[in-house]
Protein backbone atom coordinates (compact mmCIF):
# COMPACT_ATOMS: atom_id res chain seq x y z
CA UNK A 1 0.00 0.00 0.00
CA UNK A 2 1.11 3.37 -0.52
CA UNK A 3 0.61 6.53 1.84
CA UNK A 4 1.61 10.01 0.41
CA UNK A 5 0.45 13.08 2.93
CA UNK A 6 0.78 16.59 1.64
CA UNK A 7 1.03 19.45 4.18
CA UNK A 8 0.96 22.06 2.41
CA UNK A 9 -1.00 25.72 1.94
CA UNK A 10 -3.20 26.42 -0.70
CA UNK A 11 -1.36 30.29 -0.18
CA UNK A 12 2.18 29.14 -0.17
CA UNK A 13 1.44 26.71 -2.92
CA UNK A 14 0.59 29.66 -5.09
CA UNK A 15 2.45 32.36 -3.79
CA UNK A 16 5.65 31.08 -2.98
CA UNK A 17 7.61 31.31 -6.38
CA UNK A 18 9.87 28.66 -7.62
CA UNK A 19 11.19 29.74 -10.78
CA UNK A 20 8.35 32.06 -11.03
CA UNK A 21 5.81 29.28 -11.25
CA UNK A 22 2.91 28.84 -9.15
CA UNK A 23 3.02 25.06 -8.17
CA UNK A 24 -1.03 24.21 -6.90
CA UNK A 25 -1.94 22.32 -10.68
CA UNK A 26 0.84 20.49 -10.60
CA UNK A 27 0.39 18.91 -7.01
CA UNK A 28 -3.25 18.49 -7.48
CA UNK A 29 -2.37 16.31 -10.81
CA UNK A 30 -0.02 14.39 -8.61
CA UNK A 31 -2.65 14.00 -5.85
CA UNK A 32 -5.27 12.64 -8.74
CA UNK A 33 -2.38 10.23 -10.08
CA UNK A 34 -1.84 8.93 -6.67
CA UNK A 35 -5.46 8.40 -5.61
CA UNK A 36 -5.72 6.41 -8.78
CA UNK A 37 -3.04 3.81 -8.62
CA UNK A 38 -4.93 3.07 -4.26
CA UNK A 39 -7.97 2.63 -6.27
CA UNK A 40 -6.56 0.41 -8.61
CA UNK A 41 -4.72 -1.68 -5.76
CA UNK A 42 -7.97 -2.24 -4.07
CA UNK A 43 -9.83 -3.39 -7.23
CA UNK A 44 -6.67 -5.60 -7.67
CA UNK A 45 -7.02 -6.71 -3.98
CA UNK A 46 -10.82 -7.51 -4.70
CA UNK A 47 -10.26 -9.51 -7.84
CA UNK A 48 -7.11 -11.61 -5.91
CA UNK A 49 -9.94 -12.53 -3.01
CA UNK A 50 -12.28 -13.87 -5.86
CA UNK A 51 -9.90 -15.53 -7.48
CA UNK A 52 -8.74 -17.40 -4.53
CA UNK A 53 -12.34 -18.52 -3.82
CA UNK A 54 -12.80 -19.63 -6.77
CA UNK A 55 -9.49 -22.26 -6.31
CA UNK A 56 -10.50 -23.09 -2.67
CA UNK A 57 -13.86 -24.40 -4.23
CA UNK A 58 -12.04 -25.78 -7.06
CA UNK A 59 -9.80 -27.81 -4.42
CA UNK A 60 -12.70 -29.12 -2.40
CA UNK A 61 -14.50 -30.53 -5.68
CA UNK A 62 -13.85 -33.97 -6.83
CA UNK A 63 -15.15 -35.36 -10.33
CA UNK A 64 -18.26 -36.79 -8.81
CA UNK A 65 -19.58 -33.35 -7.14
CA UNK A 66 -18.56 -31.89 -10.68
CA UNK A 67 -20.52 -34.23 -12.30
CA UNK A 68 -23.76 -33.36 -9.87
CA UNK A 69 -23.01 -29.54 -10.36
CA UNK A 70 -23.03 -29.95 -14.07
CA UNK A 71 -26.05 -32.13 -14.26
CA UNK A 72 -27.95 -29.40 -12.20
CA UNK A 73 -27.14 -26.88 -14.21
CA UNK A 74 -27.86 -28.61 -17.49
CA UNK A 75 -31.35 -29.60 -16.00
CA UNK A 76 -31.68 -25.63 -14.45
CA UNK A 77 -31.18 -24.56 -18.43
CA UNK A 78 -33.51 -27.25 -20.18
CA UNK A 79 -36.31 -26.19 -17.89
CA UNK A 80 -35.34 -22.86 -18.35
CA UNK A 81 -35.63 -23.58 -22.48
CA UNK A 82 -39.00 -25.15 -21.73
CA UNK A 83 -40.60 -22.75 -19.94
CA UNK A 84 -39.87 -19.89 -22.57
CA UNK A 85 -40.11 -21.84 -25.78
CA UNK A 86 -41.42 -25.27 -25.16
CA UNK A 87 -44.93 -25.53 -26.83
CA UNK A 88 -45.26 -21.75 -28.14
CA UNK A 89 -47.62 -21.53 -30.73
CA UNK A 90 -48.27 -18.26 -33.01
CA UNK A 91 -51.54 -18.00 -34.80
CA UNK A 92 -52.29 -15.56 -37.80
CA UNK A 93 -55.15 -14.32 -39.37
CA UNK A 94 -57.56 -13.53 -36.68
CA UNK A 95 -59.89 -10.60 -37.02
CA UNK A 96 -59.63 -7.88 -34.16
CA UNK A 97 -63.17 -8.98 -32.74
CA UNK A 98 -62.51 -13.01 -33.72
CA UNK A 99 -63.35 -15.21 -31.09
CA UNK A 100 -61.55 -18.60 -30.54
CA UNK A 101 -64.01 -21.42 -29.35
CA UNK A 102 -62.54 -24.46 -27.99
CA UNK A 103 -64.35 -27.84 -26.98
CA UNK A 104 -63.59 -29.13 -24.02
CA UNK A 105 -64.39 -33.02 -23.62
CA UNK A 106 -64.90 -34.70 -20.74
CA UNK A 107 -61.81 -36.60 -19.57
CA UNK A 108 -59.17 -34.49 -21.40
CA UNK A 109 -56.30 -34.17 -20.15
CA UNK A 110 -54.80 -30.77 -18.89
CA UNK A 111 -51.69 -31.42 -21.21
CA UNK A 112 -53.90 -31.99 -24.28
CA UNK A 113 -55.76 -29.01 -23.42
CA UNK A 114 -52.66 -26.78 -22.85
CA UNK A 115 -51.52 -27.69 -26.48
CA UNK A 116 -54.81 -26.37 -27.86
CA UNK A 117 -54.69 -23.52 -26.43
CA UNK A 118 -51.42 -22.76 -26.77
CA UNK A 119 -51.71 -24.09 -30.77
CA UNK A 120 -55.17 -21.48 -30.82
CA UNK A 121 -53.45 -18.54 -29.90
CA UNK A 122 -55.44 -18.52 -26.22
CA UNK A 123 -52.50 -18.85 -24.31
CA UNK A 124 -48.41 -18.55 -24.74
CA UNK A 125 -46.62 -21.93 -23.46
CA UNK A 126 -49.05 -24.96 -23.40
CA UNK A 127 -46.44 -26.67 -21.03
CA UNK A 128 -47.19 -24.38 -18.44
CA UNK A 129 -50.74 -24.28 -18.51
CA UNK A 130 -50.55 -28.34 -17.71
CA UNK A 131 -47.34 -28.21 -15.01
CA UNK A 132 -49.63 -25.37 -13.57
CA UNK A 133 -53.19 -26.89 -13.70
CA UNK A 134 -51.11 -30.01 -12.24
CA UNK A 135 -49.82 -28.81 -9.73
CA UNK A 136 -52.67 -26.22 -8.28
CA UNK A 137 -55.15 -28.97 -8.48
CA UNK A 138 -56.85 -27.43 -11.66
CA UNK A 139 -56.42 -30.00 -14.10
CA UNK A 140 -59.45 -32.36 -12.43
CA UNK A 141 -61.65 -29.69 -12.50
CA UNK A 142 -62.10 -28.35 -16.15
CA UNK A 143 -66.22 -28.86 -17.06
CA UNK A 144 -66.63 -30.18 -20.17
CA UNK A 145 -68.03 -27.61 -23.52
CA UNK A 146 -67.71 -25.07 -25.39
CA UNK A 147 -65.47 -22.02 -24.26
CA UNK A 148 -65.10 -18.65 -26.13
CA UNK A 149 -61.79 -16.94 -26.02
CA UNK A 150 -59.77 -14.59 -26.52
CA UNK A 151 -55.97 -14.20 -28.56
CA UNK A 152 -53.06 -13.94 -25.59
CA UNK A 153 -55.14 -14.81 -22.74
CA UNK A 154 -54.30 -14.07 -19.29
CA UNK A 155 -53.49 -17.94 -18.16
CA UNK A 156 -55.09 -17.26 -14.98
CA UNK A 157 -58.92 -15.99 -16.62
CA UNK A 158 -58.25 -18.96 -18.53
CA UNK A 159 -57.98 -21.34 -16.01
CA UNK A 160 -60.69 -19.95 -14.21
CA UNK A 161 -63.24 -20.25 -17.18
CA UNK A 162 -62.64 -24.25 -17.38
CA UNK A 163 -63.20 -24.36 -13.52
CA UNK A 164 -65.81 -22.34 -12.91
CA UNK A 165 -67.68 -23.71 -16.58
CA UNK A 166 -68.40 -20.34 -18.17
CA UNK A 167 -69.24 -22.76 -21.62
CA UNK A 168 -71.10 -20.80 -24.16
CA UNK A 169 -73.20 -22.11 -27.19
CA UNK A 170 -72.05 -20.84 -30.72
CA UNK A 171 -74.95 -20.24 -33.16
CA UNK A 172 -75.52 -17.80 -36.58
CA UNK A 173 -77.93 -17.68 -38.71
CA UNK A 174 -77.70 -17.25 -42.50
CA UNK A 175 -80.38 -15.60 -44.35
CA UNK A 176 -81.86 -17.39 -47.82
CA UNK A 177 -80.19 -15.01 -50.96
CA UNK A 178 -77.15 -14.07 -48.74
CA UNK A 179 -73.62 -14.78 -51.38
CA UNK A 180 -70.59 -16.05 -50.21
CA UNK A 181 -68.93 -12.53 -49.30
CA UNK A 182 -71.89 -11.79 -47.21
CA UNK A 183 -72.00 -15.33 -45.52
CA UNK A 184 -68.54 -14.43 -44.78
CA UNK A 185 -68.85 -10.84 -43.46
CA UNK A 186 -71.98 -12.07 -40.84
CA UNK A 187 -69.77 -14.90 -39.67
CA UNK A 188 -66.61 -12.25 -39.28
CA UNK A 189 -69.08 -10.35 -37.47
CA UNK A 190 -70.42 -12.59 -34.62
CA UNK A 191 -66.01 -13.53 -34.22
CA UNK A 192 -66.34 -16.78 -35.85
CA UNK A 193 -64.20 -16.93 -38.84
CA UNK A 194 -61.15 -14.15 -40.27
CA UNK A 195 -63.22 -13.00 -43.40
CA UNK A 196 -60.16 -12.98 -46.32
CA UNK A 197 -59.61 -16.76 -44.84
CA UNK A 198 -63.37 -17.79 -45.38
CA UNK A 199 -63.30 -15.89 -49.07
CA UNK A 200 -59.81 -17.44 -49.83
CA UNK A 201 -61.14 -20.89 -48.79
CA UNK A 202 -64.42 -20.88 -50.73
CA UNK A 203 -62.42 -20.39 -53.26
CA UNK A 204 -61.84 -24.09 -54.01
CA UNK A 205 -64.54 -25.55 -51.40
CA UNK A 206 -65.92 -28.78 -53.25
CA UNK A 207 -66.46 -31.43 -51.33
CA UNK A 208 -69.01 -32.83 -53.69
CA UNK A 209 -68.83 -33.84 -57.18
CA UNK A 210 -71.64 -31.69 -58.44
CA UNK A 211 -69.82 -28.60 -56.58
CA UNK A 212 -66.80 -29.32 -58.61
CA UNK A 213 -65.81 -25.48 -59.95
CA UNK A 214 -66.52 -24.89 -63.21
CA UNK A 215 -64.34 -22.58 -65.36
CA UNK A 216 -65.19 -18.82 -64.71
CA UNK A 217 -66.86 -19.63 -61.13
CA UNK A 218 -65.80 -16.80 -58.30
CA UNK A 219 -66.40 -19.66 -55.69
CA UNK A 220 -66.79 -23.31 -55.71
CA UNK A 221 -69.05 -22.71 -52.55
CA UNK A 222 -70.96 -20.20 -54.00
CA UNK A 223 -74.87 -21.15 -53.56
CA UNK A 224 -73.86 -24.78 -51.81
CA UNK A 225 -73.94 -23.54 -48.10
CA UNK A 226 -77.59 -23.74 -47.36
CA UNK A 227 -79.26 -20.72 -45.62
CA UNK A 228 -80.33 -21.55 -41.67
CA UNK A 229 -79.87 -21.49 -38.47
CA UNK A 230 -76.69 -23.75 -37.22
CA UNK A 231 -75.54 -24.51 -34.14
CA UNK A 232 -71.83 -25.19 -33.78
CA UNK A 233 -70.39 -28.27 -31.29
CA UNK A 234 -67.10 -28.72 -33.02
CA UNK A 235 -63.93 -26.35 -33.54
CA UNK A 236 -64.77 -23.15 -35.01
CA UNK A 237 -63.25 -22.48 -37.72
CA UNK A 238 -63.94 -21.58 -41.39
CA UNK A 239 -63.45 -25.11 -43.10
CA UNK A 240 -65.63 -26.70 -40.26
CA UNK A 241 -68.51 -24.12 -40.96
CA UNK A 242 -68.56 -24.26 -44.32
CA UNK A 243 -68.37 -28.48 -44.25
CA UNK A 244 -71.32 -28.02 -42.01
CA UNK A 245 -73.67 -25.87 -44.27
CA UNK A 246 -72.29 -27.85 -47.73
CA UNK A 247 -73.31 -31.11 -46.01
CA UNK A 248 -76.97 -29.82 -44.60
CA UNK A 249 -77.34 -28.99 -48.52
CA UNK A 250 -76.42 -31.91 -49.62
CA UNK A 251 -79.22 -33.39 -46.90
CA UNK A 252 -81.83 -31.44 -48.62
CA UNK A 253 -81.45 -32.06 -51.68
CA UNK A 254 -83.64 -35.32 -51.34
CA UNK A 255 -83.47 -38.04 -54.06
CA UNK A 256 -86.76 -36.77 -55.75
CA UNK A 257 -85.29 -33.52 -56.19
CA UNK A 258 -82.22 -35.09 -57.93
CA UNK A 259 -84.38 -37.16 -59.79
CA UNK A 260 -86.61 -34.07 -61.19
CA UNK A 261 -84.09 -31.74 -62.04
CA UNK A 262 -82.79 -34.90 -64.25
CA UNK A 263 -86.07 -35.23 -66.21
CA UNK A 264 -85.93 -31.42 -66.77
CA UNK A 265 -82.32 -31.74 -68.40
CA UNK A 266 -80.53 -29.87 -65.48
CA UNK A 267 -77.67 -30.39 -63.64
CA UNK A 268 -77.44 -29.95 -60.08
CA UNK A 269 -75.19 -26.91 -61.03
CA UNK A 270 -78.21 -25.90 -63.21
CA UNK A 271 -80.93 -25.93 -60.85
CA UNK A 272 -78.81 -24.07 -57.89
CA UNK A 273 -77.51 -21.75 -60.67
CA UNK A 274 -80.81 -20.80 -61.69
CA UNK A 275 -82.64 -21.46 -58.42
CA UNK A 276 -80.25 -18.52 -57.10
CA UNK A 277 -81.47 -16.46 -59.87
CA UNK A 278 -85.00 -16.83 -58.92
CA UNK A 279 -84.23 -16.15 -55.05
CA UNK A 280 -82.39 -12.92 -55.63
CA UNK A 281 -85.07 -11.57 -57.62
CA UNK A 282 -88.04 -12.73 -55.59
CA UNK A 283 -89.37 -11.07 -52.62
CA UNK A 284 -92.49 -12.92 -52.10
CA UNK A 285 -93.27 -16.40 -52.67
CA UNK A 286 -96.03 -16.05 -55.31
CA UNK A 287 -93.83 -14.86 -57.69
CA UNK A 288 -90.69 -17.62 -57.25
CA UNK A 289 -92.45 -20.21 -59.87
CA UNK A 290 -93.69 -17.59 -61.91
CA UNK A 291 -89.54 -15.93 -62.31
CA UNK A 292 -88.66 -19.59 -62.79
CA UNK A 293 -90.79 -20.26 -66.03
CA UNK A 294 -89.75 -16.82 -67.59
CA UNK A 295 -86.02 -17.86 -67.22
CA UNK A 296 -86.42 -21.17 -68.10
CA UNK A 297 -88.37 -20.35 -71.46
CA UNK A 298 -85.87 -17.60 -72.55
CA UNK A 299 -82.95 -20.36 -71.73
CA UNK A 300 -85.30 -23.15 -73.92
CA UNK A 301 -85.85 -20.24 -77.10
CA UNK A 302 -82.01 -18.89 -76.45
CA UNK A 303 -83.26 -15.39 -75.00
CA UNK A 304 -80.66 -13.70 -72.41
CA UNK A 305 -82.12 -14.09 -69.46
CA UNK A 306 -81.25 -10.25 -68.89
CA UNK A 307 -80.81 -10.57 -65.03
CA UNK A 308 -79.76 -7.60 -63.00
CA UNK A 309 -79.19 -9.49 -59.87
CA UNK A 310 -76.16 -10.75 -62.18
CA UNK A 311 -75.25 -7.60 -62.59
CA UNK A 312 -75.12 -6.87 -58.99
CA UNK A 313 -73.05 -9.86 -57.95
CA UNK A 314 -70.16 -8.42 -60.36
CA UNK A 315 -70.49 -4.75 -58.16
CA UNK A 316 -68.60 -4.26 -54.84
CA UNK A 317 -72.02 -3.03 -53.32
CA UNK A 318 -75.37 -3.18 -54.57
CA UNK A 319 -77.10 -0.35 -56.43
CA UNK A 320 -81.18 0.22 -56.36
CA UNK A 321 -81.46 0.43 -60.18
CA UNK A 322 -78.46 -1.31 -62.44
CA UNK A 323 -77.63 1.13 -65.77
CA UNK A 324 -77.75 1.02 -69.32
CA UNK A 325 -73.59 1.53 -68.79
CA UNK A 326 -73.91 -2.05 -65.96
CA UNK A 327 -75.17 -4.17 -68.57
CA UNK A 328 -71.77 -3.65 -70.83
CA UNK A 329 -69.30 -5.49 -67.99
CA UNK A 330 -67.52 -7.59 -69.37
CA UNK A 331 -68.04 -10.80 -67.35
CA UNK A 332 -69.45 -14.06 -67.99
CA UNK A 333 -71.78 -13.36 -65.54
CA UNK A 334 -73.27 -10.31 -67.15
CA UNK A 335 -76.95 -12.32 -68.47
CA UNK A 336 -77.33 -9.10 -70.94
CA UNK A 337 -74.36 -9.74 -72.59
CA UNK A 338 -74.00 -13.54 -72.55
CA UNK A 339 -76.85 -15.88 -73.37
CA UNK A 340 -77.52 -18.98 -71.27
CA UNK A 341 -77.37 -19.65 -67.26
CA UNK A 342 -74.34 -17.43 -65.69
CA UNK A 343 -71.15 -20.35 -64.48
CA UNK A 344 -72.53 -20.98 -61.35
CA UNK A 345 -74.52 -19.80 -58.31
CA UNK A 346 -74.69 -15.96 -57.38
CA UNK A 347 -76.18 -16.83 -53.71
CA UNK A 348 -77.16 -19.51 -51.65
CA UNK A 349 -80.91 -20.05 -52.65
CA UNK A 350 -83.67 -21.17 -50.14
CA UNK A 351 -85.84 -24.47 -50.62
CA UNK A 352 -88.82 -22.72 -51.91
CA UNK A 353 -86.38 -21.03 -55.05
CA UNK A 354 -84.74 -24.31 -55.75
CA UNK A 355 -88.75 -25.89 -55.22
CA UNK A 356 -89.80 -23.16 -57.76
CA UNK A 357 -87.20 -23.97 -60.77
CA UNK A 358 -88.41 -27.79 -60.62
CA UNK A 359 -92.06 -26.95 -60.35
CA UNK A 360 -92.19 -23.76 -62.20
CA UNK A 361 -95.43 -21.66 -63.42
CA UNK A 362 -96.95 -22.45 -66.62
CA UNK A 363 -97.37 -19.19 -68.51
CA UNK A 364 -96.26 -17.39 -71.25
CA UNK A 365 -94.32 -14.81 -69.74
CA UNK A 366 -91.24 -13.32 -71.18
CA UNK A 367 -90.52 -10.26 -69.02
CA UNK A 368 -91.24 -9.41 -65.67
CA UNK A 369 -90.32 -6.02 -63.56
CA UNK A 370 -90.73 -5.28 -59.83
CA UNK A 371 -91.91 -2.59 -58.24
CA UNK A 372 -90.59 -0.07 -55.32
CA UNK A 373 -92.72 -2.52 -53.06
CA UNK A 374 -90.88 -5.71 -54.45
CA UNK A 375 -94.11 -7.34 -56.14
CA UNK A 376 -93.43 -8.23 -59.78
CA UNK A 377 -95.44 -7.42 -63.07
CA UNK A 378 -95.19 -9.85 -65.80
CA UNK A 379 -95.59 -8.94 -69.58
CA UNK A 380 -95.69 -11.36 -73.06
CA UNK A 381 -93.99 -8.85 -75.59
CA UNK A 382 -91.58 -6.26 -75.05
CA UNK A 383 -94.05 -3.58 -75.40
CA UNK A 384 -96.46 -4.57 -72.93
CA UNK A 385 -93.08 -4.56 -70.71
CA UNK A 386 -92.36 -0.62 -71.35
CA UNK A 387 -95.71 -0.12 -70.58
CA UNK A 388 -95.34 -1.83 -67.59
CA UNK A 389 -92.10 -0.63 -66.78
CA UNK A 390 -93.51 3.21 -67.36
CA UNK A 391 -96.77 2.32 -65.00
CA UNK A 392 -94.84 0.69 -61.76
CA UNK A 393 -90.88 2.39 -61.56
Amino acid sequence: MMAVYFFMQKDALCHGKAGGICLEPKLLKLKEWIQHKLQEENENDRINVFLKKIADFSDMMTWKRWAIFGAILFAFAMATCFFSFGTIHHRTSLSENQKIYVRVTSGMSARALGEKLSSLGVIHNGLHFWLRAKFEGYASQFKAGMYAFEPEMDETIVLEKLVSGETTSVKFTIPEGFGIKEIAERLAEEGLVNKTDFLERAKNFAPYDYMKKEPNVRYAAEGYLFPDTYELHDEVNASAIMKMMAEDFDARLTQDMRDRASEKNLSIHDLITLASLVEKEARFDADRPIIAQVFLKRLKIGMPLQSDTTLQYLMDAPKEDVSIHDTKIESPYNTYQNKGLPPGPIASPGMKSIEAVLHPSDTDYLYFVADHSGHNHYSRTYAEHLSVVDRVR
